[in-house]
């Protein structure tokens, strides 16, 4: 080789070689690939790296005098690492398109392929038309040098025409990434039936490595991203139909008693038995309205539908249930029907009939990071470990939340008994300019 041949040589292993363990590296610790990529990968790249390092060790040997053997072994080295990518490609292809590995068709042509090139491989030292040997002890490519890549370029020939096959089960960043991977290193094969082009091969093979993990990485993460999507779309269906079931299904006992009550009230005091319809009205035209809505509302609007319920629910243990409300804070959104059903969750599971009066407090307050509700009562309160009864009410609200809003639930105890909830909702949920 001349001075500029060898630089250029050396140069162009050399950038394979940092190319590999560039592909082995993001393999290894990049996420989002499944299982059998995140080992496919890695171990293509390492063979790549072995290959890279052999024809390294074979342009230094060959300025040095060394054993014939030495250099011999080298050359099969080579000559194997080399061909391992082009069956590694036919598994992988078969597992993208999800067939099955075992008694796959297409597994057998090529495994028979590779083994007739391993035989003409190994046999090459005894038959001496593919490689032979010159004083100086180095092997020089043979007459019929290239009939040993002819199983090779068959192997390659049949991935592309089996990716052209099976496009239709690939997705379009898949089935572009095998093109990438199977082409270069194709002509590469073609170009040595005539010379000596190695390196050629050897950055076409790390090239179409890198490219066709970048394609199989980003369709792989955007496939998760879909899932993922989807995955969030029926958990927040599923949510919606919760609300829905909770609205649909009211307490007949509680719409039967302000029947009841506004009856009663009719004949004793019109005046407040026409502000008890008016509470009542509100509260179901809020139930309702809940239904039609998919996105988080303005928090003045649940706190309305919260006052109408509560202001039903006084009418009816007059002197027994008292609310404070302290709720400077209201400029901000939240998942309809979530103040409405913890306070009514409150009252139904809370209140001790044989007890005192029953306190519900109401609060609100901006954070550094959001805007938080919290209800307290002094009621009974229940146990924080169990997941039946209140708990219920509260797990599909703290769904919703989650889901909608990005928000959180947390239940706590009272310091002096009772219950706490208390609701944080992030200001990335909505803002005053958000609320009309």
């Amino acid at each position: 080789m001349t001075d500029w041949s060898s630089v250029f040589y050396i140069s162009i292993i050399s950038a394979a070689l940092m190319l590999s363990v560039l592909g082995l590296s993001f393999a290894a610790i990049l996420p989002g690939i499944d299982r059998f990529s995140k080992r496919f990968f890695p171990s293509y790249f390492i063979i790549l790296m072995a290959c890279c390092f052999t024809v390294i060790i074979d342009f230094i040997l060959f300025y040095h005098t060394v054993p014939a053997a030495l250099v011999y072994f080298i050359l099969i080295l080579e000559c194997l690492l080399l061909s391992l990518p082009l069956p590694m490609v036919t598994v992988y292809l078969v597992y993208c398109s999800g067939e099955k590995m075992r008694g796959n068709r297409l597994l057998h042509i090529v495994a028979g392929l590779w083994t007739v090139f391993f035989i003409l491989l190994i046999s090459a030292k005894y038959i001496g038309i593919f490689f032979y040997d010159v004083p100086d002890n180095y092997y020089y490519r043979g007459p019929l040098y290239p009939l040993l890549l002819i199983p090779l370029i068959t192997i390659m020939l049949l991935n592309l025409m089996c990716v052209i096959r099976r496009r239709k089960q690939l997705s379009a960043k898949v089935f572009t990434s095998f093109l990438i991977a199977i082409l270069p290193i194709t002509a590469a094969f073609i170009v040595n039936l005539f010379t000596d082009a190695i390196p050629l091969l050897d950055i076409s093979y790390v090239l179409s490595a890198m490219s066709m993990y970048s394609f199989i990485l980003s369709d792989q993460i955007e496939k998760d991203s879909r899932h993922k999507q989807e995955m969030l779309e029926q958990q927040m269906e599923i949510a919606n139909q919760r609300a829905d079931i909770l609205v649909l299904q009211m307490r007949p006992h509680f719409i039967y008693n302000t029947l009841t009550s506004i009856y009663a009230l009719c004949g004793q005091n019109p005046k407040l038995a026409r502000q008890v319809i008016l509470d009542f009205t509100t509260y179901l035209r809020k139930n309702l309205t809940a239904l039609a809505s998919a996105a988080p509302i303005p928090f003045s609007a649940e706190l309305e539908h919260t006052r109408a319920y509560l202001a039903v629910e006084q009418t009816q243990y007059e002197d027994s249930l008292f609310v404070e409300y302290d709720t400077p804070h209201t400029w901000f959104r939240v998942p309809p029907l979530t103040l409405q059903p913890i306070v009514e969750n409150a009252i139904k599971h809370g209140r001790d009939p044989y007890a005192g009066p029953f306190h519900v407090t109401i609060r609100t307050r901006k954070t550094d990071t959001g805007s938080e509700i919290i209800v307290a009562d002094n009621g009974r309160g229940f146990d924080l470990s169990d997941d039946s009864g209140p708990h219920i009410a509260l797990k599909n609200i703290e769904q919703r939340l989650e889901i909608m809003c990005g928000g959180s639930l947390a239940i706590t105890a009272g310091d002096g008994g009772g219950t706490v909830v208390t609701v944080t909702i992030p200001d990335s949920a909505g803002n005053i300019n958000d609320i009309s």
